[in-house]
């Protein structure tokens, strides 16, 4: 039997009013359709007052991280990266989609989810308990406290706390301090958020706009890779780099399919790809790799973008598929 045009039409229109509700719970937007992401609670203190803090903890500091979030991923590379294992202890949570929150495999201080953390440590009664998240468990006298919550921020603090093995690298030197200052602003606005526009716009036209400025911005970095290489910054890995990995390495698990960053592939990007495959081979990192945790969350979690929850198959590690195109293109 033909569904009746006037049914499609009503229930179409039902839908998208539907679906600017949920979309509004999951994303912010501003008038024009624009995705906005909210602001943490525990963040914006100076750098120098939060690292006198870190180094000065009650109890020994904990860092905690979700295996799906590229914010959290960032946090989780200079924790790897930096050497800090002996001075902070790394917690990995577990999404719970069905209540839309993380909870902790064992309890922490008491608290089998983060929100509980979150409220003992003094959190509004309205503020997300996201991740990344740096705390001070504190001890019997002294209440634990939250430090940072804002991955930016966090990746600053992380990168002067002492290391104890001798070669750490220092990922901010002053040396190139403005450049990296500049890449970092203009990475997070078009490409870092650039790829959540694009998934989370509310029309046509917000889309068009984040699509095309974070295809731009790849163009950029992919002509300065090619040109001054090996690293964003030139010769020197830099927190930049590690502000970009969690992005491009999510790139065929879940922005191009999930959030229609698929106008070109990323190996059509020479400087990106060879970067990304070099970035991955570092020390530690795949090791903080999880494409089939990201594709469970991106795609069994964020309802409104794929209301059957199906999750779809793609390359168990991304190195597999670079693996796969390059043997392509050397033939």
């Amino acid at each position: 039997m033909t569904v009746p045009p006037v049914f499609v039409a009503t229930a179409r229109c039902v839908w998208q009013w539907e679906w600017q509700r949920l979309m509004a719970g999951l994303a912010p937007a501003d008038k024009q359709g624009n995705y906005q992401r909210r602001a943490t609670q525990f963040s914006g203190a100076p750098l120098a007052a939060a690292l006198e803090a870190a180094s000065n903890p009650v109890g020994r500091l904990c860092l905690i991280v979700g295996r799906s979030c590229p914010w959290a991923h960032r946090a989780w590379l200079l924790w790897c990266l930096r050497g800090l294992s002996d001075l902070i202890e790394l917690v990995i949570v577990e999404p719970d989609p069905k209540a839309g929150r993380w909870v902790f495999q064992e309890p922490v201080l008491g608290c089998e989810a983060l929100i509980d953390l979150y409220s003992l440590c003094g959190a509004n009664q309205d503020c997300r308990a996201t991740v990344p998240l740096l705390f001070d468990p504190g001890n019997a006298l002294i209440k634990p406290r939250i430090l940072n919550n804002e991955s930016a921020e966090l990746v600053e603090l992380l990168n002067q706390l002492p290391s104890t093995i001798c070669d750490a690298p220092d990922l901010a030197p002053m040396s190139y301090r403005e450049v990296l200052t500049n890449l970092l602003s203009f990475m997070q606005n078009d490409i870092n958020d650039g790829v959540y526009r694009c998934g989370f716009a509310r029309n046509q036209l917000a889309y068009n706009k984040a699509e095309q400025a974070l295809f731009a911005a790849l163009a950029i970095l992919d002509t300065g890779l090619t040109s001054q290489g090996p690293w964003l910054c030139g010769a020197a890995l830099s927190l930049a780099d590690v502000r970009l990995f969690p992005t491009l390495i999510r790139w065929e698990q879940v922005y191009a399919p999930l959030f229609g960053c698929s106008r070109a592939p990323l190996f059509s990007f020479p400087g990106l790809w060879a970067w990304r495959a070099r970035f991955l081979a570092l020390p530690g990192v795949a090791a903080t790799c999880f494409p089939a945790a990201w594709r469970r969350d991106y795609f069994g979690a964020l309802f409104p973008l794929h209301p059957s929850s199906i999750i779809p198959a793609g390359p168990e590690t991304t190195m597999q598929l670079q693996n796969l195109v390059q043997a392509q293109i050397d033939l």
